[in-house]
């Protein structure tokens, strides 16, 4: 789920690499050398959630085998969590469970005003004729198995998903006949031997053997029931559009479902201008995979055939390929510590000055919020007026901000606060395996939104400990609880609770991540505030710094922020701010943000307020000095801006800023120039108290600009 209006990790195998690149604003944080990691044989970080104190939840019913870590915050949670499954998107296809088996089928993708939709509607209905549940055996980053469980506990088959291909796979567990409620025939000539088709809303469906099987001849005479003996698999292919003209495209993506996926793996590397995700399918055979390649994908060609056609998703058309991995590129992005206040003039460092002093006695006269998303973003508000007051050479405000902070910073990560206090503290969740805030929000209880929450806590770690070897090392144990929690390579044991799960929000196929913990949800899980998980990242990428500088075990933790911050930023662009409006997807689509992504819709819409304002200050906020990636296109800045006001003349008379998010806004202008963000300056000035976001101050909001005024 999300977020609302005011609106990790530590030692680890896994990492990525240097990146150099240069974010204007203040001091790019030294990035570690360039390297290539890979997920396989990640270890775990060396933390104990145990050493918090342990408050039992119920999360209610959960369809996952013994041993597993419960997979909150991922594509596929609304099969394990809930009282029934919901449909799931492995993308292109969607897949539902059902009583008694399963179904599939190819969306029907349609654009229309602020929403782009194309839900679960199945096209073919599996039937195993009798009674099974559901149950996720197996996961990893792009393949799920899911056992149906007999009521006698008894396993009669499995359903092999694999996240980003048009193909589904069974596989009978004991004989048995399959009801399928449409018929298989004999596949037309060109098509190999064994191939079923039918054809469902005129696209062809292709019923492929895996591993050599005659799927054709497991049909009886109806061609609507499936014989398989035990251990035997078959795969459903959906025809794609549009193949090259005169290929063999689908006779290749046919003999190509007939390989098993078995699992996936995850590696990825950097360079100074960009860092690199591959992810890897392997087969029984080790021959390619049918996979898609996504519009944040776009470059992703080694050891792949691609241009087999396409298939429309909400996410953009997407082109199917024959692969044994997918590799694609991300530019790279550094972490950046305060702004660039270096070269203001004299009147405008004095107004700063005034300024600073000002917001400093408000937020030092007031008590920071005791929740963990709120609390957090008060003191990652506070670390960034610190910063401006030290560097603007204001040491006696500067001091009195950062023992405020350090204050509260040490309430926050002292292990046994809960046991003291009802509130500013975390606590362990053995069932979920999670850590959560005492005083929880917006369902932080259930798993949902913990990379917005957390990731404010390891920005102000970061910021505050970035010179401070003795506060690094003092608040480390719970800083780094909260870092596993989010971002863990490995997946984490915690005696005799549920582990914490490896990546447990980032989705590596699609580049982004998941907000909602249980997804309890028809169009599958989703993701609002795109800029928080950034910002979860970044603060991720500054509390590692601030580790190594201190000299704590660091083992990659520096270069795996770099690639989630990487990582992220690009599917940001991709799917909330600066998607490409000519895709034929977007053809109807009268919105130039969606600022609401899920697997079986995007939409202009946010969790809390109608307004177009916030639907485009969520995934700006906050604005810190990474926030740059934003500002690449200025062209699409203003035209998104031109949509949340109402008007293509941003600093016209009767423009008005006076709006939800207006200070994230005008630090959105501030990106398409000089000239604009020497104007946004001026309405900054103005702008009332109650459109500073709670997260930020109007220091900060003026020093951004000042830094990129004329």
């Amino acid at each position: 789920m999300t977020r609302r209006p005011v609106a990790v990790l530590l030692a680890v195998v896994l990492a990525a690499a240097g990146c150099t690149t240069t974010e204007p604003g203040g001091d790019e944080a030294a990035g570690p050398a360039p390297t290539d990691r890979s997920l396989a044989g990640a270890q775990a970080p060396a933390v104990d959630p145990t050493a918090l104190p342990t408050v039992e939840r119920e999360p209610g019913p959960m369809r996952l085998a013994d041993g597993l870590p419960p997979p909150t915050n991922r594509w596929f949670s609304g099969l394990v969590f809930g009282d029934e499954p919901q449909p799931v998107f492995p993308l292109p296809l969607a897949v539902g469970l059902t009583s008694t088996g399963f179904g599939y089928g190819l969306p029907d993708v349609r654009a229309d005003g602020t929403l782009i939709a194309g839900g679960y509607a199945p096209q073919v209905q599996v039937d195993v004729g009798e009674s099974v549940t559901g149950v996720v055996s197996r996961y990893d980053a792009a393949t799920v198995d899911v056992d149906l469980v007999a009521e006698d506990d008894q396993v009669r088959g499995t359903v092999h998903l694999t996240r980003g291909s048009p193909v589904v796979r069974y596989t009978a567990r004991t004989a048995q006949s399959l009801g399928l409620d449409r018929s298989f025939d004999d596949a037309d000539a060109g098509l190999p031997d064994g191939v079923a088709t039918a054809e469902v809303d005129a696209r062809t469906h292709a019923l492929v053997g895996v591993d050599g099987l005659d799927a054709a001849g497991a049909l009886d005479g109806s061609g609507s029931t499936l014989e398989l003996g035990e251990g035997e698999s078959v795969a459903w292919l959906v025809a794609p559009d549009d193949p090259a003209e005169g290929s063999a495209a689908l006779p290749e993506l046919v003999r190509a479902a007939g390989e098993a996926v078995e699992a996936s793996t995850v590696s990825y590397a950097t360079g100074t201008d960009d860092v690199t995700t591959t992810v890897g399918y392997e087969t029984t055979s080790g021959g390619p995979a049918v996979a898609v390649r996504f519009p944040h994908q776009r470059d992703a060609v080694d050891d792949a055939t691609c241009g087999l056609g396409s298939y429309a998703t909400v996410l953009g058309t997407v082109d199917v390929c024959r692969a044994t991995e997918l590799s694609w590129r991300s530019p790279a992005r550094e972490p950046v510590v305060g702004l660039e206040l270096s070269d203001l003039g004299e009147s405008a460092r004095d107004e700063l000055v005034e300024q600073v002093r000002a917001d400093a006695d408000r937020v030092l006269a007031e008590t920071r919020p005791a929740d963990t998303y709120f609390g957090g973003k008060a003191l990652a508000r506070d670390a960034e007026l610190w910063t401006l007051a030290r560097d603007l050479g204001m040491d006696d405000v500067a001091a009195d901000l950062r023992e405020s902070l350090l204050t509260d910073l040490r309430l926050w990560t002292d292990p046994d606060g809960c046991e003291e206090r009802p509130e500013r503290c975390f606590t362990w969740e053995p069932t979920l395996g999670t850590v959560v805030g005492q005083a929880t929000a917006f369902g932080s209880e259930e798993g949902n939104d913990h990379h917005f929450h957390y990731g404010y806590f390891l920005y102000a770690a970061g910021l505050l400990a970035a010179e401070d070897a003795e506060l690094a090392e003092e608040v480390a144990p719970v800083v780094d609880l909260l870092a596993a929690d989010v971002a863990a390579a490995a997946d984490v044991p915690a005696g005799d609770g549920a582990p914490m799960p490896a990546l447990r929000t980032l989705d590596v196929v699609m580049g982004h991540s998941w907000a909602s913990g249980p997804s309890p949800f028809g169009d599958g899980n989703n993701q609002e505030s795109a800029s928080e998980a950034v910002a979860a990242w970044h603060g991720l990428a500054l509390w590692a710094d601030a580790r190594a500088a201190a000299g704590l075990p660091d083992e990659g933790l520096t270069s795996q922020a770099r690639w989630m911050l990487s990582l992220e930023a690009a599917s940001a662009r991709a799917y909330w701010t600066d998607f490409d409006r000519s895709d034929p997807v977007a053809d109807g689509l009268q919105a130039d943000v969606t600022s609401l992504v899920w697997d079986g819709k995007r939409e202009r819409a946010t969790w809390f307020s109608a307004e177009p304002s916030a639907a485009l200050g969520i995934v700006v906020l906050p604005v810190t000095g990474v926030s740059t990636y934003l500002g690449e296109d200025p062209a699409r800045v203003h035209d998104n801006l031109a949509e949340a006001l109402g008007t293509t003349d941003l600093w016209a008379d009767d423009a008005t800023w006076d709006v939800m998010f207006g200070d994230q806004l005008l630090m959105y202008a501030g990106l398409m120039g000089p000239e604009e963000a020497t104007a946004a300056l001026e309405v900054a000035r103005e702008l009332p108290e109650d459109r500073i976001d709670d997260g930020s101050t109007r220091s900060w909001l003026m020093a951004w600009l000042h830094g990129r005024a004329e």
